[in-house]
């Protein structure tokens, strides 16, 4: 057991480490001062994913048939092949990737520009923002912007503070004072926080499609001619609805799209609403499907066994699917919105940000169960809504509230979009003062 806990928490860890880090490394290949991979970039995000939607299918269906059929130590073992492959395809890259320098711990600069605000939480600040203090090239520079004034603070000139430290990059004691690019720096990552809380519902929704809706497939006919599918491998569905919703974006709806509107495809935060608003008609799509399926049970003197009910699981597809496809723009759309939108330094901390919404959206699933199975414990005759044997609960009111619960995120995510306001790319006359002022563009480049 302890092996397997360790092999466990290295796979957690390592998987931690990788998803936080590979968006954010990949999108670094792309200058975005090029036009040309700009473009390329928006394409990046969705087959991105599509790959990872790729391993995920090949993981449900052939390694699944493989661990039942041959046995767990070949799957475990082609898993293992196949990461060292991947390892060895990662490292012949190395002297063909984009590097950027690492410009120090994003989580301290945050800290050091908030602390430097409280400690000058009594000052005024000027009446002319140009009187903060910058000292970042004007290259780099992020011009003012008037949310979240109270940080504005940190860049207030104070006495003693542009003493400098002593070494060969003196600077101002950052702790102290902290210039304007490094507090809008800040600031850009607090104004993801609203989409942020806003995305954690959908990742709840999508914990039912692991659990219950795999539980409502167990007590289902699943035979197709002589064979019997696993109710563990109906998600076969929803990554099938992931792939399928990804390559017709990608080969259909953007290049239409561009044609149309001149750009290469929805918006990060319109994939972002198109996922929140299928995954809630998933939600109202499975109450349907639990509907029929417990009036089957009731008409078939089923509800007290737990034998398999006179009714086809694929009734179950529609709410695979429509979750699914939400995945599909909601992955890419959260992927690019919080790495396009950060900054440049805080890439991998904005797509860890990101992941955070994964892992708590388990946890929300988790607290969600718990509170209704107290709640409603009494309710539907002493069985509750979640009861061990579902064909005494209601999973359809719990489902139910799950579409409730998405209709009003969907309104206050609606409201985060419109407060936020979507980072603007500089313009391609910086990039042409840079060559007429003599610097190689090539400096330039990630």
């Amino acid at each position: 057991m302890g092996i397997l806990y360790i092999a466990l928490y290295l796979i957690a860890l390592g998987t931690g480490g990788l998803k936080s880090s590979v968006s954010g490394f990949g999108t670094d290949q792309f200058d975005e001062k090029d036009e040309k991979e700009k473009s390329q970039m928006a394409y990046f995000f969705n087959r991105f994913f599509f790959f990872i939607s790729t391993g995920t299918l090949m993981a449900v269906t052939v390694l699944v048939y493989i661990q039942d059929e041959v046995g767990r130590s070949w799957a475990y073992g082609i898993c293992s092949v196949s990461m060292f492959v991947a390892v060895l395809i990662f490292l012949s890259g190395t002297k063909r990737y984009r590097y950027k320098k690492s410009l120090g711990s994003p989580i301290v600069q945050i800290f050091q520009v908030i602390v430097a605000a409280i400690n000058k939480r009594k000052m005024k600040l000027p009446y002319n923002v140009e009187l903060l203090y910058e000292d970042t090239p004007e290259t780099s520079r992020i011009h003012h912007t008037d949310r979240f004034r109270f940080l504005d603070k940190a860049a207030i000139v104070g006495e003693g503070d542009l003493e400098r430290n002593v070494g060969p990059a003196a600077a101002p004691n950052p702790w102290k004072l902290s210039p304007v690019t490094r507090v809008e720096e800040v600031k850009m990552m607090a104004a993801l926080l609203p989409i942020w809380a806003t995305t954690i519902l959908f990742w709840t929704t999508y914990a039912q499609m692991m659990t219950f809706s795999v539980e409502q497939a167990s007590t289902m006919e699943r035979s197709v001619g002589g064979f019997q599918i696993p109710a563990g491998s109906l998600t076969v569905f929803f990554v099938a609805a992931i792939l399928i919703t990804l390559a017709v974006y990608d080969r259909l709806v953007m290049p239409l799209w561009k044609k149309w509107k001149g750009k290469p495809g929805f918006s990060s935060l319109q994939r972002i609403a198109l996922g929140l608003a299928l995954s809630t008609m998933g939600m109202a799509s499975a109450a349907v499907a639990e509907v029929k399926r417990l009036e089957v049970a009731r008409a078939t003197g089923a509800s007290a066994t737990t034998g398999t009910l006179p009714v086809t699981v694929f009734i179950l597809i529609p709410q695979f699917f429509l979750v699914g496809a939400g995945e599909a723009f909601i992955y890419t759309g959260q992927l690019d919105f919080f790495i396009t939108q950060s900054p440049k330094g805080m890439k991998t901390m904005s797509t860890g940000l990101f992941l955070t919404t994964l892992s708590l959206g388990f946890f929300v699933s988790s607290l969600l169960v718990s509170v209704v199975k107290s709640v409603m414990g009494g309710s539907n005759g002493g069985q509750g809504w979640l009861a061990d044997n579902i064909n005494h609960g209601r999973l359809d009111c719990f489902y139910g509230l799950l579409a409730v619960l998405g209709v009003i995120n969907f309104a206050l995510y609606i409201v985060s979009a419109v407060w936020f306001k979507p980072r603007k790319s500089k313009p391609a006359t910086l990039q042409m003062d840079t060559i007429v002022n003599g610097s190689s563009t090539a400096e330039n480049k990630c």
